[in-house]
């Protein structure tokens, strides 16, 4: 007997996430996690970054990335479970403070200079947008709550068109550091 569908499929017009995609990427991420991965595996960064076809009839959108979270948080409880265990809970803390003092020269920049401007008649984010939820991960950074991992996960920006926006590619390699440093202090 083969199992049902893992999530609810999306109706009508609406696309989801291609099934067979996440399904075959899930299968792998069980294997991974049930046999202690990452090594060849999937680790918490493979879950982040993961992305899936948009077609009709596809899973829905929203469950498959609130499965997708939960998921990278429990290989992220792990693998802070095998640093610990191998440097011990000092250089772990460590390791995490020096990963989180890399965030540190780009939130010091002046507002609208913190990353490099999309190329012309590409899309970018806006720099204030960007720029505010900069503030806040700063905020976090000194000890301030307010602002979690998860947050990061879900920050969507306007777009801007060539100089009028923030390079698309930076400003997302930032936040997944950014959500790894705060994911990792949380688990």
């Amino acid at each position: 007997m083969t199992p049902g569908p893992t999530f609810a499929r999306t109706a009508g017009w609406k696309r989801g996430y291609a099934v067979d995609q996440v399904e075959e990427f899930f299968a792998q991420a069980r294997v991974s996690y049930e046999t202690g991965g990452p090594r060849g595996g999937v680790s918490s960064r493979d879950v982040r970054e993961v992305g899936f076809d948009l077609v009709r009839r596809g899973y829905d959108v929203q469950m498959v990335d609130a499965a997708l979270d939960r998921m990278e948080d429990a290989f992220l409880r792990r693998e802070q479970e095998v640093v610990k265990g191998r440097l011990g809970a000092d250089r772990a803390h460590a390791e995490l403070s020096s990963r989180a003092a890399t965030l540190r020269p780009r939130l010091d920049r002046p507002d609208g200079d913190r990353f490099d401007r999309a190329e012309h008649g590409q899309p970018g984010y806006d720099p204030e947008e960007v720029d505010e939820l900069c503030e806040r991960i700063g905020a976090w950074l000194d000890g301030h709550p307010g602002l979690g991992h998860d947050d990061l996960r879900r920050a969507v920006f306007t777009t801007r068109r060539g100089d009028h926006g923030y390079a698309e590619h930076q400003v997302d390699a930032f936040i997944d550091r950014a959500v790894e440093v705060m994911a990792s202090v949380s688990v």
